[in-house]
């Protein structure tokens, strides 16, 4: 069996790590290039980087900002935010990033899926879906979880990966910095209707959490933020809990 991965996550706003509580009352966590060097030290098995405004503001990510990062870090990292083109893939990739994450523009031109998977290779495309619990289904959000689409989660997740996805960055909106677990319920939805990678996000608050989205849901890689952002838990005390319990993973 692979490998279970634990990933940190670093939402970006005005140049700053922020973290907030279904997608609000954002708040400050420091410095994105101390935070990634601090969280490389600590053996993360990558870093996922998110530009949470760009494109609620129209704009691209912070490419400068990628490629200081990229320069002071060993492990793959996966950028998100603003991604709405070709050019702007070709862009992040040459920053030093291994991957690109897409949720707006994939959700409005699928067709960018297909085409960055054709020419960068589908291990460098991750498509981010945002889902909020509705009556009959979860439902797709994007520009940063302020608009709803009126999309079925599952099919989309379904297509994302026909159209070339080689991996699903799945965040709760549900359950997004409440520290009450991952969404297993919705996770393991996603897990079993696609043949390829799920990183569950949004929610996690104990050891017991990442455990659970592993064997339960069925996920292949976690996803945290503000858990490690304000040292509840340390990467190293996550993995080694998880090899005491039989969950494959990386230890330094």
């Amino acid at each position: 069996m692979l490998s279970k991965r634990i990933i940190p996550c670093l939402d970006i706003k005005d140049g700053r790590v922020v973290k907030g509580v279904k997608f609000l009352g954002l708040r400050d966590a420091g410095s994105p290039v101390e935070v990634a060097k601090a969280y490389d030290a600590q053996g993360a098995d990558e870093l996922v980087f998110l530009d949470i405004t760009a494109s609620f503001e129209n704009r691209k990510t912070l490419v400068d900002l990628v490629q200081k990062i990229a320069q002071n870090i060993f492990m793959p990292f996966t950028v998100g935010g603003g991604i709405g083109e070709i050019e702007d893939i070709r862009n992040i990739l040459n920053a030093g990033a291994e991957k690109v994450s897409m949720n707006t523009q994939a959700v409005k031109f699928p067709q960018l899926i297909s085409d960055a998977a054709k020419r960068f290779g589908s291990q460098c495309v991750v498509v981010a879906i945002d889902a909020k619990r509705q009556e009959k289904m979860w439902e797709v959000f994007i520009n940063g979880g302020r608009t709803p689409t009126g999309i079925n989660a599952l099919v989309w997740a379904e297509k994302a990966a026909r159209l070339g996805a080689g991996e699903i960055l799945l965040t709760s909106m549900d359950f997004d910095g409440t520290k009450g677990g991952y969404d297993l319920e919705l996770t393991k939805a996603i897990t079993s209707k696609v043949n390829i990678p799920v990183i569950a996000s949004g929610g996690a608050g104990s050891l017991e959490d990442f455990y659970n989205v592993f064997v339960e849901a069925r996920a292949d890689a976690a996803l945290a933020a503000s858990l490690f952002h304000y040292n509840e838990f340390s990467i190293s005390q996550v993995k080694s809990y998880l090899k005491e319990r039989g969950v494959p993973v990386r230890l330094l």
